[in-house]
């Protein structure tokens, strides 16, 4: 008998216009949460991946490398609203160098490599019905990027969120847009099928495709991994980087004991009491980039094989129905990650690649680097660092958290920061314009007032009290 949550909650999708094949998915998940399932991969059952392939070490030929890159489209996760940095529209387009957003950064990526190497390589969002307007928007100013008459985006899908207690769709009359959430990235793969784009491309003659987030500046299109893939034979690839300190919280793969089969383990995954497991950069040494490959082919006929429910594993989140209300009722967020799906396809694989293919925008730290000296706008279009090591930036979340108020302490753009071990700013203090930062600075605020740091000055390796 079919609980009376879940059945309120497929009402509810119907009448939203949410497509059947989104709603099986929800339902294979409703009924993991409703038996008890915490998603939860516990340190006995997997061991460490530490001798992945390095794409240094690879050799490829270069004609095969181009025949592999003509068959290949670049897909981009472009639902996020910036949410956590203040913003309401689709991050992708938040200006990052001379004036240019992410999105129009990654369609001049597109175009060069067009021009380097004569591939048709289309560009494809996946946007949410929050940012496909906007994003639409900006694409239009480029008239030769759509590809064969494909589609430029496909919407991802929406669930509504559930009481603890009860597993019952929650009502937020308040803000009824509030009673929904998206799926997890893990969504792409439904939303792919069921929107008719996986079928578009394979019609279209495109075999692999090269899948990253739209934050994520590093990820230009390669016909050098795309030759390793497609000699690889692997439906599925992961892309990995070497794990420092910095990236403790990032997910990572490993090996599941019981089968042998590469498996993703994010932090929600992760149980409180093995966290000293997870988070040690020396025991898994390789964190998950979310940058991925795929086999079309091969990820169509899994789909179809399993009738769009891939079954990857279960991530429950527990938030509040109004994250800004601690107040509001405690729900479910039936969530899967993208990169889960490693381990639904048999030969699976994953490569270490360089750090400049990972560079994800998270917080205005990272987007002060991004905006200073010490990365360049090179000729494919990537931004890759200038200097050996960037500097570390910690500004203080009370006045540069949001764009708003970070737009508002740097009005004449980064200062210069190529010289600078480290940048730490507590307290409020505004930027005059040509400042140049140099060795380990801290702006420290002793009184509470608004400081301002005067045009053209030159911190020296020195702590500056306002």
């Amino acid at each position: 008998m079919t609980a009376p949550g879940l059945l309120a909650a497929q009402d509810k999708m119907r009448a939203e216009g949410v497509n059947q094949a989104a709603i099986d998915v929800f339902s294979h998940y409703y009924a993991a949460l409703e038996a008890g399932a915490t998603g939860l991969i516990l340190e006995d059952t997997i061991t460490p991946l530490t001798e992945p392939p390095m794409l240094d070490g690879v050799e490829i030929d270069e004609a095969a490398g181009a025949d592999a890159l003509s068959k290949t489209v670049m897909i981009k996760l472009n639902g996020g609203l910036g949410t956590s940095m203040g913003m309401d529209r689709a991050k992708s387009l938040l200006p990052v160098r001379d004036g240019k957003s992410f999105l129009e950064l990654i369609v001049e990526q597109v175009q060069r490599a067009r021009a380097a190497t004569g591939a048709r390589l289309p560009l494809v969002l996946m946007d949410s019905f929050r940012t496909s307007e906007d994003s639409l928007e900006v694409l239009a100013k480029y008239p030769d990027l759509a590809v064969d008459g494909l589609p430029l985006d496909f919407l991802q899908n929406k669930e509504p969120k559930l009481l603890v207690d009860g597993l019952t769709p929650v009502e937020w009359p308040q803000d009824p847009e509030l009673e929904w959430c998206p799926p997890g990235h893990g969504d792409i793969y439904t939303a792919l099928l069921a929107s008719g784009v996986l079928d578009a491309l394979l019609e279209a003659g495109f075999r692999y495709a090269s899948v990253s987030n739209s934050d994520n500046l590093g990820t230009v299109p390669s016909a050098r991994i795309a030759g390793w893939f497609a000699a690889s034979g692997a439906p599925y690839a992961a892309e990995l980087c070497p794990r420092t300190a910095a990236d403790r919280k990032g997910g990572h793969l490993a090996i599941r004991k019981s089968d042998g089969q590469l498996i993703l383990r994010d932090t929600a995954q992760t149980a409180p009491d093995e966290m000293h497991f997870f988070t040690d950069e020396f025991h898994h040494p390789f964190f998950h980039t979310n940058n991925l490959w795929w086999d079309l082919v091969k990820l169509r006929a899994a789909l179809t094989e399993r009738g769009a429910v891939l079954g990857l594993p279960l991530i429950r989140n527990v938030k509040n129905v109004d994250p800004t209300d601690k107040q509001s009722p405690e729900v479910f967020q039936i969530e899967t990650a993208m990169g889960a799906a490693i381990e639904v396809f048999e030969g699976a694989t994953a490569i270490v690649v360089g750090r400049d293919r990972f560079l994800p925008v998270k917080t205005t730290n990272d987007l002060l680097l991004l905006r200073s000296d010490v990365y360049k706008l090179e000729d494919d279009g990537a931004l890759r660092l200038a200097v050996k090591k960037a500097p570390v930036i910690d500004l203080d979340p009370d006045f540069y958290k949001t764009i708003a108020d970070f737009e508002a302490r740097f009005p004449h753009g980064a200062p210069s920061l190529v010289d600078a071990r480290s940048l730490t700013v507590k307290g409020d203090w505004t930027f005059g314009k040509g400042v140049v930062v140099r060795g380990t600075v801290v702006l420290q605020d002793d009184d509470g007032e608004p400081n301002h740091v005067p045009d053209f000055a030159v911190l020296d390796g020195e702590i500056v009290e306002g």
